[in-house]
């Protein structure tokens, strides 16, 4: 058994994103988007998201439509709709997200956005295989 006290292991975690878990179907990552940061536009052919926002104020774009987010806050994002998350605030936006199936390499660790970037762009982020 997994266990985690989620919104405390994601408000400690400077990281950018961190992958928590990664079962065969589904992953679990926290993220921490520095204010005036965004997570960048994207889409995930494949893979539906859904992102839980523990604290900070951001926005989220997804399929053209914005909406603002904060503490509490869910976004469910279907595979292959362009999305992206900006922070709007002063301070972090902290997450978590569930994707399915799993997006990152296991146990994957990207301090920042421009590594994070990199290593997807150098296929160094890729999934396990199932």
């Amino acid at each position: 058994m997994e266990h985690f006290t989620i919104a405390t292991v994601a408000e400690e975690s400077a990281d950018f994103r961190r992958v928590l878990w990664t079962g065969q179907h589904t992953q679990l990552v926290i993220m921490t988007i520095p204010p005036g940061g965004e997570i960048g536009e994207e889409v995930h052919e494949d893979t539906d998201q859904i992102l839980t926002f523990v604290s900070g104020t951001g926005q989220a774009v997804v399929s053209g439509q914005k909406k603002n987010v904060a503490q509490g806050d869910l976004v469910v994002v279907p595979a292959g709709k362009k999305h992206n998350f900006v922070n709007t605030g002063v301070n972090p936006l902290v997450l978590y997200t569930v994707y399915g199936p799993p997006e990152h390499a296991d146990k994957a660790v990207h301090e920042t956005k421009e590594i994070a970037d990199e290593l997807e762009e150098s296929g160094k982020d890729e999934p396990p295989a199932s």
